[in-house]
């Protein structure tokens, strides 16, 4: 009879033995880890590799977080949206499987100079601003408008060369696809002219249904030689939201002052919208040379030059 007495003694051990195991395990697994930071930057590699730069980076994880991750799947690489705060042990290791990429997003309004555009970049996620605006002259073929009006989703973390590379980069293929859809071509010195007439369209229009219209503004006066006398062309990089005042149009001496000098301006003047873009390449057939913003906020378009000064003496009189 000692045979039973010593099977079920070692049967006792084994499951008491399993039990600790079990409850270990539970305890292990459930200890918790503090996040200081909201992503984290992992490694593409073994799982070896990732446990390894995590504890490098000062994460308290052990050669035994190798075998548990391992049974959760392939941890993902690139910038992770982990969150701050305490997280047991086996969810953060389930989160580095199945985590979304750390993104940071970027709106282009359009009408907005680059200057403006990338310093707020700059403040908003710690970046260069020397650097963005020098990838930008090395990678776009516009001085300006080189970035098309839109919201963007770019990883975390990203830096200069690669934010400036992207929006570019994503910016000439629309450019591409849209000239080619207008003009069976994409001409980059003929487009620049285009971006040049819809940036002056972007900062004059009260609303998309003004814009043809006010292109067509531009090229009446251009085909008959007449200054285009814009406002919105002196709003030009930093002077983007700056109020053009008579002083400012008897002392700007740019190519930008349409008042001082017949013709476009160098190149465009701010970023500018697909409706700018296709006002400018198929303008309104209109006559007008004039209008004035009234004072429902639209304008009031005109070819005669006393109907012009009627509509600006009413605005003045509805002011006063």
């Amino acid at each position: 009879m000692k045979i039973p007495k010593l099977l079920f003694r070692l049967c006792t051990t084994v499951e008491n033995l399993f039990t600790t195991a079990l409850v270990s395990m539970a305890f292990y697994i459930t200890t918790p880890i503090g996040i200081t930071t909201d992503t984290l930057k992992l490694p593409k590699g073994s799982i070896t590799n990732t446990i390894n730069h995590l504890q490098n980076s000062g994460v308290k994880l052990s050669k035994i977080d190798i075998y548990l991750l391992a049974t959760l799947g392939q941890p993902k690489h690139g910038e992770l949206d982990i969150g701050i705060g305490i997280i047991n042990r086996i969810d953060f290791l389930d989160k580095l499987t199945t985590a979304s990429e750390a993104i940071q997003i970027i709106t282009l309004i359009p009408g907005e100079t680059r200057p403006i555009f990338l310093e707020d970049i700059a403040k908003r996620y710690k970046l260069d601003y020397k650097r963005l605006d020098s990838y930008y002259n090395q990678f776009s073929n516009y001085k300006e408008a080189g970035i098309i009006p839109d919201t963007y989703h770019v990883p975390k973390g990203i830096k200069e060369e690669k934010i400036i590379s992207f929006l570019v980069e994503l910016s000439e293929k629309k450019y591409e696809k849209l000239a080619k859809k207008h003009l069976k071509r994409y001409d980059k010195k003929e487009w620049l002219k285009y971006l040049t007439i819809a940036s002056i369209v972007q900062k004059e229009s009260a609303n998309s249904e003004e814009m043809p219209i006010v292109a067509s503004v531009v090229y009446n006066r251009l085909k008959i030689d007449m200054a285009l006398q814009m406002d919105g062309t002196l709003n030009y990089g930093k002077y983007s939201h700056t109020k053009v005042t008579p002083k400012r149009i008897k002392t700007d001496k740019s190519g930008f002052n349409t008042y001082a000098n017949k013709g476009l301006p160098p190149y465009p003047v701010c970023s500018v919208s697909i409706d700018a873009i296709e006002a400018a390449i198929k303008p309104a057939t209109t006559k007008y040379l004039y209008f004035m913003r009234n004072e429902d906020g639209v304008h009031d378009f005109t070819d005669s030059y006393k109907e012009h000064l009627n509509n600006i003496n009413r605005v003045k009189r509805a002011r006063n």
